[in-house]
C-alpha cells in the first residue's frame, strides 16, 4: 500500500512539484509522518499513513498561509529525506544516531539550496523527492537504484523546467 502512495507522490512531484508548491510541502511533511511512524513505532502501515497524512495536511496548509516559513522547513525535510534515502542507497549504515547527522547534513544542504535559487531549488527538491520516493516504491538498490533514481531525477529537472521557462517566456510577453 505504501509503494503504490510512494509511485504516485513520486510521480506527480517529478512532473508537477513546483507548479503545486502546496503539494510538494505536503509530501515533505507526509515522507517525514510515514518515516517517523515506521522508525519509531511498531505500527501497522495503516498507523504510517494516517501518521504521514495527519502531517502532510498540516504542511500543506501551512505552506499555503506561512509559504516563507515552511519553505525552510520543507527544505529541511525534503533534504534530511533525500541524503537517508541515498545513504541506504549507497549501503551507508543509517542506524541510530547516524540516521540523524545524515538527515540533518541533508536538511542544512536543502534549507541552504531552496533559500537562494527557489524555483530551481524547488524543482531539484521535488525531483529528488520524487525519484526517491519512486526508487523505493520499487525497491531498488545499487547499480539499477542509483541508474533508475538518475534518470528519474533527470526526466523531472527537464519536464518541470520545459514547463517554469514555458510560463516564465508567457508572463514576460504579457
Amino acid at each position: 500500500m505504501l509503494n503504490v502512495i510512494n509511485l504516485i507522490l513520486g510521480g506527480a512531484l517529478l512532473i508537477a512539484g513546483r507548479k503545486l508548491f502546496w503539494l510538494f510541502v505536503g509530501a515533505a511533511g507526509f515522507v517525514t509522518g510515514i518515516q517517523l511512524a515506521t522508525r519509531f513505532g511498531q505500527g501497522s502501515d495503516v498507523l504510517a499513513i494516517i501518521v504521514g497524512l495527519v502531517l502532510g495536511v498540516i504542511f500543506a496548509l501551512l505552506a499555503i498561509f506561512l509559504q516563507a516559513i515552511v519553505i525552510g522547513i520543507a527544505g529541511f525535510l525534503t533534504g534530511g529525506y533525500i541524503f537517508t534515502v541515498l545513504a541506504t542507497m549507497l549501503g551507508i549504515d543509517t542506524i541510530g544516531a547516524m540516521t540523524w547527522v545524515i538527515y540533518i547534513i541533508g536538511g542544512v544542504l536543502g534549507v541552504i539550496l531552496i533559500s537562494f535559487l527557489f524555483d530551481w531549488a524547488l524543482i531539484t527538491l521535488s525531483s529528488l523527492a520524487g525519484a526517491s520516493l519512486i526508487v523505493q516504491a520499487f525497491s531498488s538498490q545499487g547499480a539499477t537504484g542509483g541508474l533508475l533514481f538518475f534518470i528519474l531525477f533527470i526526466a523531472g529537472v527537464i519536464i518541470q523546467g520545459f514547463i517554469f521557462r514555458r510560463q516564465r517566456a508567457v508572463t514576460a510577453v504579457d
